[in-house]
C-alpha cells in the first residue's frame, strides 16, 4: 500500500500541470486508496482464508514456504508493472492496460522492438526489479514468522478468524457497499484520461483489462442500453441511404449500393501507411515531413478532415478493409466469430471475380492478419518470406522500399493475368523502433527551438516518417509508368496517428490522419468534410463501378451530401462527431456533449443533446450486436 501510494505520488508530481486544482489531487489519492485496497484484497484472499487452518499444523513448514513465495511473486508483479508505467505513459498516454497483454502472443516481433528501440528502459526496469529480490525474500520471512508466533490453534478461534477475514477481504476487494463492485468507472473523476488512469495502480489496470476480454461482445454493459430496433433505425439513418435500400431482415445493415462510375469495373490498390498522423503532414497543418504525400494531395482526391477509428493498426485495418464501426473490444481482425464469413471488400470483390492479395513486409501472422484475411476473401498472402532479396531488414521486417519493390512485381503479375484485382499493401518502417536504411533521405534541418521541443525518440520517428514518405513517393512515381496504373484506383491512407495523447476524454486531433485517392476519375480536390475511415470502402467501390449489396455503415463520399461525421474509440471512451458537435460516451457514465474547435484543438462542454447522444450510443452498440448476431456478412442465409 505504501509503495503504490508512493508511486502514485511520483506520477502525480510528474504530471502536476494536468491537475486543475487541489480537489483533483485529493480525489486521485482517496480513489487510489480504494483501488489499492481492492488490489491487496484480491491478492491476499486465498492465503488469508487458508492461513488460520494451515498454521501450526503438520503442514506448517510447507505452508510458510508457499506464503513466502506468494508474497514475493505479488511484490515482484506490483513492482514490475509500476516500473513499466512511465514508458507506457510516454507511448500511449495512460497506465498499462489491455495493450500491455494483447501482444504477448507475438513474442518474436515484440522482443525485437523492445531490444532495438527500448533497450535502456528494459535494462533499467529489470535492474530495479532484481535488485530488491533478496530484501523482499527476507521481508516475507519476517511476515510469515510474525504470523507463526501469533497463530491460535483453538478451532473456535480459527473459525472466528476465518469469518472476520472473509468480511475484511470481501469488503476490501469489493471496494464498495453498493450494488456493483468497484471498477475504474466508479473512481474516475477527470476529463483527462491520464489522470483517471493514475487513480488506478498498474497491476489493477492490467488485471481489469484481462478480465474484460470475456465481455468483448457486450458494449451495453459499458455504455448503457438502447432498444435493438432503435439501434438499427439510427445506424441505417446515418448511412444516408434510402430506407428501401435495406433489403434483408436477417442482416439489418445489408443494403443495395449503386456506384457512381458506370464503366468497366476498375482495379483497386490500398496502401495503408503505418502510424502517420496529420500532425506530420504539412498540407494538413502539420510538420513538413511528407513532401510526397503533400504532392499526392495536390494530384488526387485529398481528405482534409479524415479521422481514424482507433489507435492501433488492427483498428485501421478493420475500418478500411471491412468498414466496421469501432467497439471497446478488440478489432474484429482478432476475434473468433469474425475469422470466417465476415464482410470485407476482399470477399465482395472475390465474389465479383477479382483476385485479392495482401502484401506486408513483416510476418503476416502478426495481429492475426493472415488468418483473418484468408478466411475473409483474400486469395493470396505475400509477406517477408516472399520478398526477393530485401536490402534492409528491420525489427518488423523488410523496409518500405523493399516492400514497394515487391508490390511493383506483384502488381505487374496481377495485371498480366488479365483479371481484375485488389491489392492491399501495409507498410511498417514508421514503427517503433524506427529502423530505416542509412543515407536514403536528407537530414532534417531543425531550429534550436525545435531541438529543445523534441526528444531523441521523437526525432527518430521524424526520420522514419520522412523515409516512409520517400519510399511511397518512389513507388507511386514508378507505378505511374507501369501498365497496371491505368484503370486502377489507388488509396493512400494512414492506419492511425503515431500517438493518441492529450488531456481530453478523446484527443480528437490525434485521430486526424492523411488520406488521398488517386485515379478517382475526378479532378483534384481538397475535401473539407468530416470523414471517417469507415467511409473509404463504400467510396472506393463506388469509384470502381462495383454494384453491390453490403452491410457497411460508411457513406459513399461521391455523394456531395454524404458524411460530415466520424467516430473514434479511445481505450474505453467512444466519440461520435458531426461537424463540430461531439458526444463522448464513457463506461457507466452519462453522455457528455462538446463543441470541437478545430483551430484550438479543444473540446468545449455543451448542454447534453439527447438526440445526438442516442445516435452515438446506437453506433457503439451496433458493432457488438452485429458481431454477436452474425449480421456483418455477405451471406444471404442465417449463419448458425
Amino acid at each position: 500500500m505504501a509503495f503504490l501510494t508512493l508511486m502514485r505520488s511520483g506520477f502525480a508530481i510528474w504530471q502536476f500541470d494536468r491537475f486543475n486544482d487541489f480537489s483533483s489531487i485529493w480525489n486521485l489519492f482517496t480513489s487510489g486508496l480504494r483501488i489499492d485496497l481492492s488490489s491487496v484484497g484480491y491478492l491476499c484472499a486465498i492465503p488469508a482464508l487458508l492461513h488460520p487452518w494451515m498454521s501450526k499444523t503438520r503442514f506448517q513448514d510447507y505452508w510458510s514456504f508457499a506464503l513466502r513465495v506468494w508474497f514475493l511473486i505479488c511484490l515482484m508483479v506490483i513492482l514490475f508493472f509500476e516500473l513499466a508505467t512511465p514508458a507506457f505513459i510516454n507511448e500511449y498516454g495512460f497506465r498499462p492496460n489491455r495493450l500491455f497483454i494483447e501482444y504477448l502472443a507475438y513474442p518474436d516481433e515484440v522482443t525485437k522492438m523492445l531490444v532495438n528501440g527500448h533497450l535502456v528502459t528494459l535494462v533499467v526496469v529489470f535492474t530495479l526489479l532484481l535488485l530488491p529480490v533478496k530484501k523482499l525474500w527476507q521481508f516475507s520471512h519476517h511476515l510469515v514468522s510474525s504470523n507463526e508466533n501469533t497463530a491460535d490453534t483453538k478451532v473456535t478461534n480459527r473459525i472466528a478468524a476465518s469469518i472476520i477475514l472473509v468480511l475484511v477481504i470481501f469488503i476490501a476487494a469489493r471496494g464498495t457497499v453498493g450494488h456493483r463492485p468497484i471498477n475504474p468507472a466508479l473512481v474516475y473523476f477527470s476529463t483527462d484520461p491520464l489522470i483517471n488512469s493514475l487513480t488506478l495502480n498498474s497491476t489493477y489496470s492490467v488485471a481489469y483489462a484481462l478480465n474484460q476480454f470475456g465481455d468483448e461482445k457486450n458494449a451495453a454493459k459499458l455504455y448503457g442500453k438502447l432498444d435493438e430496433s432503435q439501434v438499427i433505425k439510427l445506424v441505417r439513418q446515418e448511412t444516408g441511404l434510402p430506407f428501401n435500400s435495406f433489403n434483408s431482415s436477417k442482416f439489418p445493415s445489408l443494403a443495395k449500393r449503386l456506384p457512381s462510375y458506370k464503366g468497366k469495373p476498375k482495379n483497386l490498390v490500398i496502401i495503408l501507411e503505418e502510424s502517420l498522423g496529420a500532425q506530420y503532414v504539412s498540407s494538413l497543418g502539420g510538420l513538413p515531413l511528407t513532401p510526397e504525400i503533400d504532392k499526392l494531395n495536390q494530384e488526387g482526391w485529398a481528405f482534409k478532415r479524415l479521422y481514424a477509428t482507433g489507435t492501433r493498426s488492427v483498428r485501421g485495418i478493420e475500418a478500411v478493409i471491412t468498414g466496421f464501426t469501432p467497439t471497446p473490444s478488440r478489432a474484429v481482425v482478432k476475434l473468433d466469430k469474425s475469422q470466417k464469413d465476415f464482410f470485407t471488400i476482399a470477399s465482395l470483390l472475390t465474389q465479383n471475380g477479382y483476385q485479392s492479395q495482401f502484401i506486408y513486409g513483416g510476418e503476416s501472422h502478426f495481429d492475426n492478419m493472415k488468418s483473418f484475411f484468408l478466411g475473409n476473401g483474400f486469395t493470396d498472402i505475400v509477406d517477408f518470406d516472399d520478398i526477393d532479396n530485401p536490402q534492409f531488414v528491420a525489427s518488423w521486417g523488410a523496409s518500405d522500399g523493399d516492400l514497394f519493390n515487391q508490390a511493383d512485381i506483384e502488381l505487374t503479375k496481377l495485371h498480366n493475368e488479365e483479371k481484375p484485382y485488389f491489392s492491399f499493401i501495409f507498410t511498417s518502417s514508421n514503427h517503433d523502433p524506427f529502423e530505416i536504411p542509412n543515407g536514403i533521405v536528407s537530414p532534417i534541418q531543425y531550429s534550436d527551438e525545435q531541438l529543445q521541443q523534441y526528444d531523441d525518440k521523437e526525432l527518430l520517428r521524424h526520420k522514419a516518417i520522412q523515409y516512409a514518405d520517400y519510399a511511397l513517393g518512389q513507388f507511386i512515381a514508378k507505378a505511374k509508368t507501369q501498365p497496371y496504373w491505368q484503370d486502377t484506383v489507388f488509396l493512400v491512407v494512414a492506419d492511425h496517428d503515431a500517438r493518441a495523447m492529450g488531456n481530453g476524454l478523446v484527443p480528437i486531433n490525434n485521430f486526424h490522419i492523411p488520406g488521398v485517392i488517386l485515379n478517382s476519375g475526378k479532378a483534384p480536390i481538397s475535401d473539407e468534410r468530416v470523414v471517417s475511415q469507415i467511409d473509404l470502402a463504400p467510396t472506393l467501390l463506388s469509384l470502381m463501378g462495383i454494384d453491390n449489396d453490403s452491410p457497411m455503415l460508411g457513406q459513399d463520399l461521391t455523394n456531395s451530401d454524404a458524411s460530415n461525421r466520424a467516430m473514434m474509440q479511445y481505450a474505453e471512451n467512444f466519440a461520435y462527431m458531426t461537424k463540430d458537435e461531439v458526444t463522448i460516451l464513457q463506461p457507466s457514465k452519462a453522455p457528455l456533449n462538446f463543441k470541437y474547435d478545430y483551430e484550438q484543438n479543444k473540446l468545449f462542454p455543451q448542454q447534453v443533446n439527447p438526440k445526438h447522444s442516442d445516435v452515438a450510443l446506437a453506433h457503439v452498440l451496433w458493432g457488438s450486436l452485429a458481431y454477436k448476431n452474425y449480421w456483418y456478412s455477405l451471406s444471404t442465409k442465417q449463419i448458425n
